[in-house]
């Protein structure tokens, strides 16, 4: 089974730097799909930011330029490096798996089988 485990998460004043990890074990990233997902306040889990499992990325209009998924040497540890925050990035972030590699489907939720508990940003204006 795949476990995923965030962490990185904090306040941050608008324009500032975060950068969220999303430990994976269980499963190589060649088996599997990664995308980050944030949801805030009453509203639905929006994907941002997606790594298929040949190492192409892909990321949301909303954060494309600001955001960028790294991994580490290993291939455990998956980075998510957000730069220039924006008060509307405020919400609970979430890594999540699939191994249902349909690339059409990466932005939705329900095609991800694994997630992990989620960590809070908090931008400041």
């Amino acid at each position: 089974e795949v476990r995923l485990v965030e962490s990185g998460g904090g306040l941050v004043q608008a324009g500032g730097s975060l950068r969220l990890s999303c430990a994976i074990s269980g499963s190589s990233l060649e088996s599997v799909g990664i995308g980050w997902f944030r949801q805030a306040p009453g509203e639905e889990r929006d994907g941002i930011a997606y790594r298929h499992n040949d190492g192409t990325t892909y990321y949301a209009r909303s954060v494309k330029g600001r955001f960028i998924i790294s991994t580490d040497n290993a291939k455990t540890t998956m980075y998510l490096q957000m730069d220039n925050l924006k008060p509307e990035d405020t919400a609970i972030y979430y890594c999540g798996a699939r191994r249902r590699l349909l690339l059409n489907l990466r932005w939705l939720a329900n095609s991800y089988e694994y997630w992990g508990q989620g960590t809070q940003v908090t931008v400041s204006s």
